[in-house]
């Protein structure tokens, strides 16, 4: 078990949404993702339900953050995967960015918990509402333990 979230913790970070750009997540880690972007989406996505509820480090490590829900977002060959219990998924109809950007501020916009974005592209990262939360790739995989 990492040390970043223990399983069932009851900690009061900040409740958040996890919103996740997969294929920003995906491309992050060189392990022929690219071969099979349906079946590596897949393989993400299953990994992430165990976080729901959890409360782990924040990505700046300053306080914690309890994950209150995830929303996946995938695009292009990874549309069509299926969604695990206990993750949203977001099946982008152009490209993955806008729906990303979208998620995130019908979630700020209704203000009842922070947002939380998993991505490293810079250019998403600009388009976001401001008041969101901002984690690398890294943050994430460290906490699933890829």
């Amino acid at each position: 078990m990492d040390d970043m979230a223990a399983p069932g913790s009851e900690g009061r970070g900040a409740p958040v949404v996890l919103v996740v750009d997969v294929a920003n997540v995906m491309g992050s880690r060189p392990d022929g993702w690219w071969r099979d972007r349906a079946g590596a989406a897949t393989s993400l996505l299953a990994a992430m339900p165990r976080l729901v509820s959890r409360t782990v480090a924040a990505p700046d490590d300053e306080g914690s953050v309890r994950i209150e829900r995830i929303v996946a977002v995938v695009e292009g060959a990874a549309k069509h995967v299926d969604a695990p219990d206990g993750v949203d998924v977001v099946r982008a109809p152009k490209d993955g960015d806008s729906s990303v950007v979208s998620v995130a501020e019908r979630i700020a916009e209704a203000g009842s918990t922070g947002v939380l974005v998993v991505t490293a592209d810079r250019g998403l990262r600009a388009r976001l509402p401001h008041g969101v939360v901002v984690a690398g790739p890294g943050w994430l995989n460290r906490l699933l333990g890829r």
